[in-house]
């Protein structure tokens, strides 16, 4: 079992009344996941699981003592997929919209962005203040529940954090160095302007 099923199978089993809604959150975020990243594997679409859900993963299997949080489903697609992505992602119950300048995918009935399926785009910046475009996708596989998700790299994910630098992002950031992952070879692949800020969140811890 990999670290993060196996954290998954913990907090489910844990009687902490703390933990109830977050448990409900994850497991409904994961079971959102498993139907989308299926869907688009079927149909050799590439994909990477990004942002909060995606540094969960990469800290629950480095040191889970600092894991974050997390209440979003993010995914990096091609721009050019959208139309073959919106298709295939209405067979299995999720409808396309576009709010507040986002592309999502909402599952079900509901109107409501909670079980939305974000669509960020390889190569483009999803800001316009972002330092750097988004990567290219070149995922890791990691098996979640038994069932293969391609996630991003720990380098691409840490870039893309540093590059948007929101509130949130510095908490991921922070979150990551904790627990080991941003290695010396990591940091050193930075361009100068991203290393001035992981530099600046340490510094402001």
């Amino acid at each position: 079992m990999t670290p993060f099923a196996q954290f998954l199978v913990d907090t489910a089993e844990s009687g902490e009344v703390i933990n109830t809604l977050f448990e409900e959150r994850l497991f409904d975020l994961v079971g959102v996941l498993h139907r989308i990243t299926d869907t688009l594997s079927s149909e050799g679409i590439p994909y990477e699981l990004i942002g909060g859900l995606a540094v969960l993963i990469h800290v629950e299997a480095a040191d889970p003592t600092h894991s974050t949080l997390t209440r979003d489903v993010d995914l990096m697609v091609y721009r050019d997929d959208l139309d073959r992505i919106k298709e295939v992602a209405a067979r299995t119950g999720f409808r396309f919209r576009h709010v507040d300048g986002i592309d999502m995918l909402l599952y079900g009935e509901t109107e409501s962005a909670r079980n939305a399926v974000r669509l960020i785009y390889s190569g483009e910046k999803t800001r316009p203040n972002q330092v750097t475009a988004n990567p290219s996708i070149a995922p890791e596989t990691i098996a979640i529940q038994g069932s293969s998700v391609s996630v991003i790299p720990v380098a691409d994910l840490l870039r893309m954090k540093l590059s948007a630098f929101r509130d949130k992002d510095r908490v991921h950031v922070r979150s990551m160095d904790a627990a080991g992952l941003i290695t010396p070879q990591v940091e050193q692949a930075l361009a100068a302007e991203l290393q001035s800020r992981l530099q600046h969140v340490r510094e402001t811890e």
